[in-house]
């Protein structure tokens, strides 16, 4: 039986990806694989028996490559699938299981152990857990929303919490001042509410406690801001399975989200201060930020790749969100302004599988280099007008001007119709644009989503809803505040 340690030492071209996800990101994990020299298995369900995943495995790897399981959320099928294809990594992708702390542990401990691919499993643990990840970021001094660390079970100490966070944003000029109160075992936005008078918040603080303790068993309860007025800027971690040398790939600005606050434009860099005037040093929470996320990955020893979410305010104040364990839809935009070595080219996913099976980094931050200005766009089948509500039917044609500043990245075919699963969102594809400044990016933003085709109909003989226009509308506010 091999240990955890076997399995590192082992040459790239002995180890076996599981490829444990669907869509584009499948796609984009198989083609690393290729470029590692690295064999992999696919899965895929019924419903997405049509899905540009499923061809690419079969055109690359065989039908012994691909296997069909019931669910992509079923772990024992997925190990079952694994060990019949004598696998010795799993790579999660995003969303499913790509930050069970869990199933990483499962994958890693199990009679027949794999590698799994994202942080180690202790590390998901203890970043996934926000209230954690905020006592860590103050102990380090990097800038948390105020508000609690822990669940408060005192009435006078959240009082004076509450208290706190009244003044710093009467500080911060905000006119209608306000805090949250959760239950600190809650989730999916149960056991919330919002105090806007500091008069009403014994009153509230004990109706959320209650209320806690009859639905968790823990009467625990929370205080934080709500920040509206925000930027959301990103930070790119990627660091080998030493933990000891992290490097960055510089910052992205994810703003630009539709009414659920679901991200649907990503710019790297995360601000543009050459092009732009803010109200603050943007250069400046840049460098900061960067600063802080780094802090915190060496104190961790982050072991692969990951990214460091923030908020930004009109003043300029920086307030780090969460820690995200795993490799992010929008990777590839900060992949695009990026070069190792004066190298172009930089794929995030290989690097994280490379240095996920145990190979070093090879390069410090000194090699890595930026150049110009990157759009990702996500294209998705979506009405914007009515909150952004999922379209449903068949994509009939999907095409676009090949450009050599552009990247498709997408899962649907573009030489047939195609159904869109009913079971999961309808993205579409991702869309990345370069231009050497800010200026030429939006341009060529704006020419690509102008000159692309998408038509589809649904059962009943609509027409296909989208988000393009959206997108097209938007551009030309990437990046201000």
């Amino acid at each position: 039986m091999s240990t955890l340690q076997d399995l590192y030492k082992l040459p790239l071209d002995q180890h076996k990806v599981l490829v444990a996800n669907r869509g584009e990101i499948a796609i984009r994990i198989m083609r690393a694989c290729a470029k590692l020299g690295l064999p992999f298995c696919a899965v895929y369900t019924a419903e997405d028996a049509a899905s540009g995943h499923v061809r690419h495995a079969r055109e690359h790897g065989g039908e012994k490559s691909l296997y069909r399981v019931s669910s992509y959320h079923d772990a024992n099928e997925l190990m079952a699938v694994a060990d019949t294809a004598e696998c010795t990594a799993v790579h999660p992708g995003y969303g499913f299981f790509a930050e069970d702390f869990r199933f990483a542990r499962r994958v890693t401990k199990r009679d027949r152990k794999m590698i799994f691919i994202g942080p180690s499993w202790k590390i998901i643990r203890e970043l996934g857990d926000k209230i954690n990840t905020k006592r860590l970021a103050r102990s380090l001094d990097v800038p948390t929303v105020p508000g609690s660390d822990r669940p408060i079970y005192d009435e006078v100490e959240a009082e004076r919490i509450a208290r706190s966070v009244f003044e710093f944003q009467e500080q911060q000029g905000i006119k209608r001042p306000l805090v949250l109160v959760k239950a600190s075992a809650g989730g999916g936005g149960m056991g919330i509410e919002e105090v806007y008078d500091i008069d009403m918040f014994r009153s509230v603080y004990r109706r959320i406690r209650n209320y806690a303790l009859r639905q968790f068993k823990d009467e625990g309860v929370l205080i934080e801001q709500r920040i509206t007025d925000f930027n959301h800027l990103e930070v790119q971690i990627v660091s080998d399975r030493s933990g000891q040398h992290p490097v960055h790939f510089g910052t992205r600005n994810c703003s630009i989200q539709s009414t659920g606050l679901q991200k649907r434009i990503e710019v790297a860099p995360g601000f543009a201060p050459h092009n732009i005037s803010y109200s603050f040093n943007a250069e400046k929470v840049l460098v900061d930020i960067v600063h802080y996320s780094l802090t915190m990955a060496r104190k961790v020893g982050y072991d692969n790749v990951g990214t460091w979410e923030w908020i930004v305010t009109r003043n300029g104040d920086p307030f780090l969100m969460e820690v995200n364990t795993r490799i992010q839809v929008e990777n590839g935009v900060s992949a695009r302004i990026s070069t190792v070595n004066n190298k172009g080219d930089v794929d995030l996913i290989a690097e994280q599988i490379r240095t996920g099976l145990g190979q070093p980094l090879g390069y410090g931050q000194e090699a890595i280099a930026f150049d110009g200005v990157g759009i990702e766009y996500r294209l998705i089948a979506e009405d914007p007008d009515n909150r952004f509500t999922p379209w449903v039917g068949r994509i009939e044609r999907f095409s676009w001007q090949e450009q050599p500043w552009l990247t498709v990245l997408t899962h649907v075919p573009t030489d047939e119709p195609y159904e869109i699963p009913t079971e999961f969102d309808p993205n579409l594809a991702l869309a990345i644009v370069w231009g050497k400044d800010l200026d030429e990016a939006r341009a060529r933003g704006r020419e690509f989503l102008d000159g692309l085709v998408l038509e589809g109909r649904n059962a009943a003989g609509d027409s296909l809803k989208s988000n393009v226009k959206f997108l097209r509308a938007n551009t030309e506010r990437i990046l201000r505040f």
